[in-house]
């Protein structure tokens, strides 16, 4: 059998870092906001070439505390993409913003810089551009757009740590950005987590105050905030896990392109010649995904769909105004995408074997 994911290979093979960092953490006896907080946000603040980075409760309360920061609300827009993890339009909501929706490229599977034109209104306060996959969407004729039109653009990085653009790390670009710790994520920790990264001191400061209530002294808010700090046993894990990164990704890639070279019967992803994709997920296409799935799980193959529904046609968002059909792209991507296992100890030897598999699919 080979899981789609496996993350008891990773904590074996880092063991005795993870538990002198967390057995460090329980003798200190503080939990929350203390020196390995501050020490992991200086950390990734440099990894990712910022100035300032701010740890939260989440990825999700990541984006929704720094379009608070930006000051996003009520009667405004925000414009992302359909194909994401829900969270992304959640935590626009959570503002009281609108958010609206634009298709993505069929090679790339990020925005549509075309489409992102023309869904701009003058209510239009922020867009949100997805670095889907482990490739960073193509920043510049967004970044152009933007500019112009005095719109804020928050990088959600959920899926991308360590990525680059035109040698740039995603999340040192826009005006702020958002990071997950999720546990399957490049860069995870064992339990939730997330992050905020930015140039703009005056935006961090906001970000600080925020997260923890609005306080510049305990018990006294100065703004409305609210409860989202990451705590210091994840911060811990998370030093030891930062160390090892740039190594898990370039396995990561490694992996992605042995299938590149072996697999022959669906359609690839398309790595951008713009920047260095990290492969969170290897995601290939195929009209025949259910019959595919099947066939790889009868010869002990776990895959994934990421994600299987577009967020415009699920219960919970049809106040969107969207219809089936309004976003085409996406959707057929919903049905036709799937991910292959793909981890950085996932041996080279079950990538043949699963790419050999994959080829039998007819």
């Amino acid at each position: 059998m080979i899981p789609f994911f496996d993350l008891t290979k990773q904590y074996e093979s880092i063991q005795s870092e993870i538990d002198t960092a967390t057995a460090r953490i329980l003798k200190s006896g503080w939990y929350i906001l203390g020196p390995e907080v501050k020490a992991f946000e200086k950390e990734f603040a440099d990894y990712i070439g910022v100035q300032h980075a701010i740890g939260v409760g989440s990825g999700t309360e990541a984006i929704h505390i720094a379009l608070l920061a930006l000051g996003v609300g009520a009667g405004d827009e925000v414009i992302t993409v359909p194909n994401t993890a829900v969270a992304t339009v959640a935590a626009i909501e959570l503002t009281g913003a609108r958010a609206v929706l634009v298709d993505v490229r069929p090679d790339t599977l990020l925005m549509d810089v075309d489409q992102l034109e023309r869904a701009i209104t003058p209510r239009t306060k922020a867009i949100i551009p997805v670095h889907l996959f482990g490739q960073s969407a193509d920043l510049d004729p967004i970044f152009k757009l933007a500019r112009a039109k005095n719109i804020f653009v928050l990088e959600d990085c959920a899926q991308a740590h360590g990525a680059t653009y035109r040698g740039k790390r995603v999340g040192s670009m826009g005006d702020i950005a958002a990071f997950s710790f999720y546990p399957t994520k490049n860069l995870g920790a064992y339990g939730d987590g997330g992050a905020i990264t930015t140039n703009h001191p005056e935006l961090a400061q906001r970000v600080d105050l925020i997260r923890q209530y609005g306080w510049r002294e305990r018990y006294t808010s100065d703004i409305k905030g609210m409860n989202s700090r990451l705590d210091e046993m994840q911060a811990a894990v998370l030093r030891v896990k930062l160390h090892h990164l740039d190594d898990w990704n370039k396995a990561r890639r490694e992996r992605a392109a042995l299938y590149t070279e072996l697999v022959r019967t669906v359609t690839l992803p398309r790595e951008m010649s713009y920047g260095e994709a990290v492969y969170h997920l290897y995601v290939v296409q195929s009209p025949k995904r259910e019959s595919l799935i099947a066939h790889l799980k009868a010869r002990g193959i776990g895959t994934m769909i990421q994600y299987p529904h577009t967020i415009h046609l699920q219960p919970a968002y049809t106040n969107l105004g969207y219809r089936e059909g309004s976003l085409p792209v996406s959707e057929r991507l919903a049905r036709e995408i799937v991910s292959l296992p793909l981890y950085p100890e996932l041996s080279l030897d079950d990538v043949r074997g699963i790419a050999q598999a994959v080829n039998e699919f007819k």
